[in-house]
């Protein structure tokens, strides 16, 4: 009788440890298939310069990353942003990933790859291409659909200097001034 209790008792908690137990199937390959779709069509978007359209692809709580600028919390400040760039009539941005992995939970994937940017310069006249690369952190939404939560460029370009740059001086007084600097 004892036997037959222990064996019981055996297979039920067998029984228990196999249900609690759950397997999660391996989704990495298809959403990384249905993130590079979304980013195809973020990019089609783009090209519309809707600012709406733009910011869709945002979760409610994205963080915008760009160069020499502060982070920008949540897709009504990045649409904020936005609006200005995408009102410029040179503007024009396209970019693809080069890289993708997505987590074995199926709720993240992050893309890496390349930008290139065209805007107007500062002085109004003339347009410059940007070029530069990218990471964009997807989390898949209670929809099933996926947005970006984290999106930061990286330009190519070298860094420009804001200071300008002092005059080299020439002739006599040239001479005049490195000869006070140095008894100084």
């Amino acid at each position: 009788m004892l036997s037959y209790r222990t064996l019981f008792a055996c297979i039920g908690l067998l029984a228990l440890t196999a249900a609690c137990t759950s397997t999660v199937p391996d989704t990495r390959d298809a959403d990384i298939k249905a993130v590079k779709a979304v980013e195809a069509a973020w990019v089609q978007d783009i090209a519309t310069k809707d600012v709406d359209k733009f910011a869709s692809y945002y979760s409610d709580d994205a963080s915008l990353l760009m160069p020499n600028a502060p982070i920008v919390n949540g897709k009504d400040n990045i649409k904020a942003t936005l609006k200005p760039m995408l009102a410029d009539p040179n503007f024009a941005l396209t970019f693809r990933a080069t890289r993708a992995d997505a987590s074995k939970g199926g709720d993240f994937v992050y893309t890496v790859g390349a930008y290139s940017m065209t805007m107007t310069r500062p002085d109004g006249k003339t347009a410059a291409t940007d070029t530069g690369k990218y990471l964009t952190v997807f989390k898949k939404q209670a929809d099933g659909s996926w947005k970006a939560v984290a999106d930061m460029i990286n330009s190519d370009m070298p860094v420009r200097s804001e200071r300008p740059q002092p005059r080299k001086q020439k002739g006599h007084r040239a001479t005049r001034a490195r000869k006070r600097a140095r008894s100084r």
